[in-house]
Parts: structure tokens; sequence; C-alpha cells
């Protein structure tokens, strides 16, 4: 299958091209950059120039393509309302071009659920969710199920995890190291759900192979790791010690970082294992700390 990958030399994107590639298809790579131009060939995929503002390139980069995997995000966290929406006009405008073709289009989104459930694949985007810019990203996927196109969501966790990891768990690593201690909000009794981002790439495969049209997966392999363990593993990586600090001093500890810090977040992935067969093999959140390479000299956090 001849597939169109965006954000395909970003951290997922890149284990997805791999995982493609592996599996026999062939892949082209939107790049905005000589970098990522040059990084995708080396990778074995083919180049398409363009970014997500260039809605014409989008266009013709999933029309030319068997299927179409969407991983790109603007992370614009200065204004990240400007950012759902730049999403949203990329699925609208790729999508427009798909309609009655049936090819499969697997897009991704957050954990857009109610506060406080337990959730599943059941669960529609919730306005009150964690990450409300993406959800009429989400409902715009599903709705193409209707026009002929066959779609699923791919729900990524809070901690995305792996070589090359510079979001969530780096951030807290670095305000680990900057301040001398590893905090937690409380007890640290609040959860975050993980996954290894190459057990995430296979879940994209599969859902290009075979997900059915309108599906929501969960790519879950730790259901909720408490907080607390997370600041302990930080501590013992860095040798600094593990403090609680309160709700109110939070923000003065953690930045920006701290409504994250404070997520009760925990999911499951059974349907997605059941609908796909899909099985996590990678090490979990946990072991993966426990390895190193996010403490190496000289690492830091892309947020």
């Amino acid at each position: 299958m001849r597939v169109f990958v965006t954000g395909a030399s970003g951290f997922v994107g890149t284990a997805v091209v791999r995982e493609l590639i592996s599996a026999g298809h062939e892949v082209v790579g939107l790049a905005r950059s000589d970098s990522s131009a040059a990084a995708l060939r080396t990778a074995g995929a083919e180049v398409h120039h363009g970014d997500l503002d260039d809605l014409d390139s989008l266009r013709r980069g999933a029309e030319s393509a068997d299927g179409v995997i969407h991983t790109a995000f603007k992370h614009d966290f200065s204004n990240i309302a400007a950012s759902g929406v730049i999403d949203l006009h990329a699925i609208e405008a790729m999508g427009s071009v798909l309609e009655g073709t049936g090819k499969p289009f697997v897009t991704t989104s957050a954990f857009l659920v109610e506060p406080g459930v337990f959730a599943t694949e059941e669960d529609p985007a919730h306005p009150d969710s964690v990450a409300p810019f993406r959800v009429p990203s989400e409902e715009a996927t599903l709705a193409l199920a209707d026009r002929g196109v066959r779609t699923s969501v791919v729900r990524l966790p809070p901690s995305v995890h792996g070589p090359e990891d510079g979001a969530f768990v780096p951030k807290l690593i670095d305000i680990a190291r900057d301040k001398g201690v590893s905090a937690m909000i409380g007890a640290g009794t609040n959860h975050w759900p993980a996954v290894h981002r190459d057990d995430a790439a296979r879940l994209y495969r599969l859902a290009l192979e075979k997900a059915e049209p309108g599906t929501r997966l969960h790519a879950i392999d730790d259901e909720g790791v408490p907080l607390h363990d997370i600041a302990t593993a930080i501590g013992n990586g860095l040798g600094v010690t593990v403090v609680q600090v309160t709700d109110t001093d939070a923000a003065a500890h953690f930045g920006w970082i701290a409504h994250f810090a404070s997520l009760d977040l925990r999911a499951s992935s059974a349907l997605t294992r059941q609908r796909l067969g899909w099985k996590p093999e990678e090490a979990g959140l946990l072991a993966d700390l426990a390895q190193g390479h996010y403490f190496e000299e000289g690492r830091r956090s892309m947020l």
C-alpha cells in the first residue's frame, strides 16, 4: 500500500514510517524542511514537500496515496486553540479527496474523555477533556466514515515514551534537575496512561490495514501509572530527593506543566486489542525510565 504520512519526521511519525516500511508498505512522508526530507530519504521513504498550512499540498498527497496516516500537529502552547483549528482544516482537506474511495484515513487524537472516568474506546469526545482543542478534529474524522472513507482515530496517552521522547516526562526531568528535587502534587495518587512509541506505531499500521470505519482506538499499554511512581523513578534516575508539593505551590514549582502534572487519567485498550489483535510488546513507562536513556547528559525536553 502507498501511504501518505504527515508528521513523518516527528517522534511518533518516525516510528510509524519505520513500521510501515518494515511491513512492506511504500511511504510518502510530508516534509517541511530539508533536514526532514533528508531523514525521510534515509529511512527509505519518498518525500512530499509541504506543511499543515498548505492545504493544496495535503490534498495532493492524500489523493495520490492508497491510504493516509496523519500524525502531525503544531504544538504551539502559546495559542493551542489555533493549533487545533489548523489540525481540523488539515483533516478536512485530506478527507475531501478521500470521500467515496473507501481508502483508510488514520488520524491522531488525545484522551478527549470526561475527567475522572476510566476511559474506553466507546467514550465520545468530551468538551471538558484535557485537550478540548482536538475534539473537532476527532469528530470530523469519524464523520467521514459516513462519506465513504475508512476512518479511524488513534487516541494517544499523555506519555508516549521511548528514545528521543521530548514531551512531558522529559519536561518533568528537566524541572527536577533544575530544582534539585523530583516533585509530585500531594501524594501523587493521580495517574497517566502510557505507551511506547514503537507499540503505538504498530497500532497505526494495524488501523491502516484493517480498522473498521468510524473506529476509536486507544494506544494504551500502562492503563494508569501513578505520578508518585513517575516522580520516584525520576528521583532515582537523577539521584535527587522525591518531595510533595501542595496544589497551591504546584504552579510555582512546575510552571505551565502543573496542569498536566495534576491530571488523573486512566484508560483501557481492551477493545482495541480485541478488534485489531494489537498487543504491546515494548517496555512500560517505568521500565523505560529504569533503562537510563532519559537521564543522559545533554538531553532536554522539547516543550
